[in-house]
């Protein structure tokens, strides 16, 4: 069968894998780690085994050239690569779906690098290296993005000058696209008229966000222009007022750069806690009785349903509530107090089914009483990108 090279690019790692489009475990997975460091390595997870390495060259290219060793000498697997799958962050409004890259989309995704900073060059990197060493196979990019772009202009438009849209195309953009898609999808394929049906989705982890979606289309969603907007996250504090930047840059004597790093990287869960920015470590100290570990999980729920809340304001009625990613799917303490605060929308969750939803599987949690079905379904990106590179290269 067929396998494709699914990878993500970030600054400073390099996540992959060979997958087959089916829904099978992938053949090979791993991360390629501290990029831009002498102390870089990469972890290769074949067949229930981890290899950690050093890499030779401590960068984008040394990554690939890694990979490209562990096909080479892994033969007898009869790896039948015929296409590379990239993520990309920042698709602009240049791109509304995943396309097969050419120097004109290479060159798109660089133009997008000024709202995708960290994001996007890396991307482009990932892609000349991997268009080096894989020349012959077609390359796809994968935006997450694209899924938002149907989107009307009252819900993408910030309520600023027209001019800074025009002139410079700052909107609303969303991300967590390839997920939402993905669980869509998913849903759908549950029920015959599921596809049709309005659905809130909580893309809950590290990052964090919300999406409205009717009939399969996404009508609003909680991220911006950037990642920042929105739910409470990790290490992101979410929406706030944009004065607070001039307010922290003034009592701290530092820039604004320096304070919005402060508002991506030390705040959230992470700054309210004082303790961590994963869920399960604050969890832990909440359950031993620590108060602020107690607020930051209380905060992370009331910002996550106030969202949830908002963006329903779109749909026509509420159908299905579902709860994605790493805490989204894992924790059954932020879905309780999530659904808690949903209780003037009709929403009720079955308590014994929310404690006993089994990790990794689909599962309704909703109670007879509520008025939406409530769904854990694990969300798959690096599926949905081999599917899509498999469908291109199909077309083509």
């Amino acid at each position: 069968m067929s396998q494709v090279l699914v990878v993500n690019c970030g600054s400073s790692s390099l996540k992959f894998a060979i997958m087959d489009g089916s829904g099978a475990a992938p053949i090979l997975e791993g991360i390629a780690d501290r990029l831009g460091s002498e102390h870089s390595n990469i972890t290769f997870k074949f067949n229930g085994q981890k290899v950690e390495q050093p890499l030779h060259e401590h960068d984008h290219k040394g990554a690939v050239t890694a990979i490209k060793q562990w096909i080479d000498d892994h033969q007898d697997l009869n790896i039948q690569l015929v296409g590379i799958g990239h993520r990309v962050v920042h698709g602009g409004e240049t791109f509304s779906q995943s396309v097969l890259i050419d120097e004109k989309v290479l060159q798109g995704i660089e133009d997008c690098s000024n709202f995708a900073p960290l994001h996007n060059p890396a991307h482009v990197k990932g892609i000349n290296e991997a268009q080096a060493l894989f020349g012959d196979l077609p390359h796809v990019a994968v935006f997450d993005t694209a899924f938002h772009q149907t989107m009307e202009a009252d819900q993408y438009l910030y309520p600023i000058p027209m001019r800074l849209y025009r002139e410079h195309h700052f909107r609303k953009y969303g991300f967590h696209g390839t997920s939402y898609r993905y669980i869509s999808a998913k849903l759908a394929s549950l029920n015959e008229n599921f596809g049709s049906h309005n659905t809130l989705i909580a893309h809950l982890g590290n990052g964090a966000s919300v999406c409205a979606v009717r009939a399969g289309l996404s009508v609003d969603t909680s991220m911006g222009i950037t990642p920042l907007e929105g739910l409470m996250m990790g290490t992101r504090s979410g929406s706030l007022d944009p004065s607070l930047l001039s307010f922290i840059s003034d009592a701290e004597g530092i820039s604004m750069k320096q304070a919005l790093d402060i508002l991506n990287k030390e705040s959230g869960l992470k700054g309210i806690s004082e303790i961590s920015n994963d869920c399960r470590t604050i969890e832990t100290a909440q359950a031993a009785g620590d108060d602020r570990a107690e607020l930051a999980l209380n905060m992370f729920a009331s910002k996550a349903a106030k969202h949830l809340a908002s963006v329903a304001t779109n749909l026509h009625s509420v159908d299905h509530l579902v709860f994605t990613g790493g805490i989204g799917e894992n924790s059954p303490v932020l879905r309780d107090k999530i659904c808690e605060r949903l209780r003037m929308m009709g929403i009720r969750l079955d308590q014994n089914l929310n404690q006993t939803c089994p990790r990794g599987e689909i599962s309704q949690l909703s109670s007879d009483s509520s008025s939406a079905k409530i769904w854990v379904i694990p969300t798959n990106e690096e599926l949905l990108i081999a599917q899509d590179t498999l469908s291109l290269i199909d077309k083509h």
